[in-house]
């Protein structure tokens, strides 16, 4: 009965099929996709929406944007700098720890990469319902693309890239709930102060870019924090619900099994002695009977 347990208690994490993962990236991009595709429709709604965003933030004195944004673009090598490292950071940090989390740490990768998943679900359904324009955009506010002006590699607002990217999802920021996934990620992986050290600083530097060279406000962040500690609750409250039910059918299995031993040593032949059964009556009847009582109820 000891070894049924075992057998249905969950088992140690294997890497899941390189395909799968491909598959799953592909849907994400195909989803990110056609909400990239609405944006052309929606720039007047977005536009209302940062603005609308701005005067919250002025009101909450929250709104150190503009500011960091002036600054930036008044330091060429420092912009160029940071908006290399908004334009390539987000991907080859996040996706990078992914594969190699797939890789070496199966164990964390799953929880992991399915918190990763739902924050992307969660941002792609704000795109679709709540565009927001980020301020940039709001040249009449006074900020500037500092990415454009400084021609940084790989950017997505000029050039081809532009229309590859959705450029009305500034609401949650996913370079900030990419970022702080990092730093979860980091810092389960590994217990050495630096490497912590440097997990803590990466959101930071990265909260930093994303403000200076105008990509989101402060709210953009704050709700990536939260669509990524609700992804990271979901994933598990999912996964201690499925632990929960293993549990339960190992239980289940248990008391079938110990039921089965009673009702089987009820069944066996009584003793072969006639003068140790002989006056008991129905005695060894009723201490069954008391048994499977038992194992039903326990």
């Amino acid at each position: 009965m000891a070894v049924r347990s075992i057998d249905a208690l969950p088992r140690p994490q294997t890497r899941t099929r390189w395909w799968v993962e491909v598959l799953a990236i592909a849907w994400l991009c195909w989803l990110y996709d056609a909400i990239t595709n609405l944006a052309p429709l929606r720039l007047h709604l977005a536009l209302a929406h940062a603005q609308g965003i701005l005067h919250l933030e002025h009101s909450l004195h929250l709104d150190p944007e503009l500011g960091l944004d002036r600054w930036l673009a008044g330091h060429h090598s420092l912009g160029l700098v940071l908006s290399d490292y908004y334009d390539n950071a987000h991907f080859v940090v996040t996706l990078g720890l992914l594969g190699w989390l797939w890789w070496r740490r199966a164990d964390l990768y799953r929880p992991l990469r399915n918190s990763l998943v739902v924050v992307n679900m969660l941002a792609f359904v704000v795109f679709w319902r709540y565009p927001v324009a980020p301020p940039r955009m709001l040249a009449s506010y006074g900020f500037s693309d500092v990415v454009a002006s400084t021609h940084a590699f790989g950017s997505w607002h000029t050039g081809a890239l532009a229309s590859q990217a959705n450029q009305l999802a500034a609401m949650p920021s996913l370079h900030m709930a990419w970022a702080v996934w990092c730093t979860l990620a980091l810092w389960q992986i590994s217990e050495r102060r630096w490497v912590r050290a440097l997990a803590v600083l990466y959101p930071c530097v990265t909260a930093l870019a994303v403000l200076a060279t105008g990509n989101h406000f402060v709210l953009d962040l704050l709700g990536g924090l939260l669509a990524l500690a609700l992804a990271t609750l979901s994933v598990r409250l999912a996964a201690n619900w499925r632990l929960g039910a293993s549990i339960r059918r190992v239980q289940i299995r248990a008391r079938a099994g110990g039921l089965r031993a009673v009702l089987g040593s009820c069944r066996s032949p009584a003793s072969s002695d006639p003068a140790r059964t002989r006056g008991q009556g129905e005695q060894p009847r009723a201490a069954c009977h008391k048994l499977v009582t038992n194992s039903e109820t326990g």
